[in-house]
């Protein structure tokens, strides 16, 4: 597999959630991404820990959830309970790095964390090889259908030299305006987790849209 590709539900309909789970299942997408915001962090409101538990209830594949809270640390309990298998956390937001994704891991589920736009790729230096995952965002968190902020290739470029120096097996993902026109490139770069959201939900047919990706 060449890489990750994991739809973006934030762009889903949400009043029809169930039955955009059920087709993802019969695509070819890896996991599926859910976003958690609290209006504090940024400055949008989605999902919690129930809407997640309900979305597992349907889900055969994994859940890639990216926290996108303050204090994200006094939750990873309940995101485990309630079916996360992947659980970003943002570098911004953590006091204690290193200690929160060791207590992913230690929960059982893979630990991601997630680095805004304008921050360097050396804060993660020190913590990379407690991380499964590290996901650069190349759009300002908080909305779906943002522009694709170019220096994202250089970041995702640094981002793999560490992988290279420090954590062999490290998951580079990146979520924020990608589309096919710029899929491979990301993939180029050094990523190798791809999470889409518009440029899948606004195709007229979501599963062949899934299909291309996976063809690049």
């Amino acid at each position: 597999m060449d890489f990750y590709l994991s739809p973006s539900l934030l762009s889903a309909d949400f009043g029809n959630l169930q039955h955009t789970v059920e087709t993802l299942n019969g695509s070819e997408a890896d996991w599926l991404h859910i976003d958690v915001m609290d209006g504090v962090f940024v400055p949008n409101i989605t999902i919690g820990q129930p809407v997640v538990k309900a979305i597992k209830a349907h889900a055969q594949k994994p859940l890639d959830v990216h926290l996108m809270i303050v204090n994200p640390e006094r939750y990873i309990a309940g995101f485990k309970e309630a079916g996360a298998d992947i659980l970003t956390v943002h570098e911004e937001a953590c006091h204690h790095l290193n200690r929160t994704l060791c207590q992913i891991r230690e929960a059982g589920m893979k630990a991601g964390v997630s680095l805004n736009p304008h921050t360097p790729v050396d804060m993660l230096e020190n913590v990379i090889e407690y991380a499964d995952l590290v996901l650069i965002m190349s759009v300002n968190p908080g909305f779906g259908g943002q522009k694709f902020i170019e220096n994202s290739y250089r970041k995702i470029e640094q981002t793999a030299r560490l992988r290279q120096k420090y954590n062999p097996d490290l998951i580079i993902e990146v979520d924020g305006g990608v589309n096919l026109e710029n899929a491979r490139r990301l993939i180029d770069c050094g990523a190798n987790a791809l999470v889409a959201g518009n440029a899948l939900f606004s195709a007229p047919d979501l599963v062949s849209e899934i299909a291309k990706f996976k063809r690049l």
